[in-house]
């Protein structure tokens, strides 16, 4: 039940997000059979941003529709990455503070036992503060959940 050091899910979620090629970086990730998506998203609402990530998964087919468990994989991975975002209360415009993010949403098996099954990573980058331009600051955030 070895993770495989090359096969590390969430390393491989922030450099896809990060990546300068991220299409030459996510075309590599899917002769793995692994399947990804990117997408863009700028909000005070924490459910809009879950929203996008979860629409763009089902659209971009990393998670069946109606399958609940993926679903619901999907749903832990995105809270977990904006506990990262937000430092651990998920709360934005509650609290005056909005976010300008760039996702990527990455799954596959990070284990040398085919056995073990998917997983799926959400990772955030961009920037958070108050809703004043010029206000803000960097922030990144993961989320890793098996399926």
């Amino acid at each position: 039940m070895a993770l495989n050091k090359d096969r590390r899910i969430g390393r491989h979620a922030i450099l896809l997000l990060l990546s300068d090629n991220p299409t030459e970086q996510l075309a590599k990730l899917e002769q793995s059979n692994w399947k990804g998506c990117l997408g863009k998203v700028g909000s005070m609402d924490a459910q809009k941003i879950v929203a996008a990530i979860e629409t763009a998964a089902k659209k971009n087919e990393i998670v069946k529709t109606d399958v609940y468990r993926e679903s619901h994989a999907l749903y832990h991975a995105i809270i977990e990455a904006l506990h990262g975002v937000t430092r651990g209360q998920v709360q934005l415009g509650s609290v005056l503070r909005t976010v300008g993010l760039s996702f990527a949403v990455l799954r596959g098996n990070p284990y040398d036992n085919e056995q073990e099954g998917d997983w799926i990573a959400v990772s955030l980058y961009g920037t958070i503060g108050a809703p004043v331009k010029g206000s803000e600051h960097e922030t990144i955030g993961l989320g890793i959940n098996h399926i």
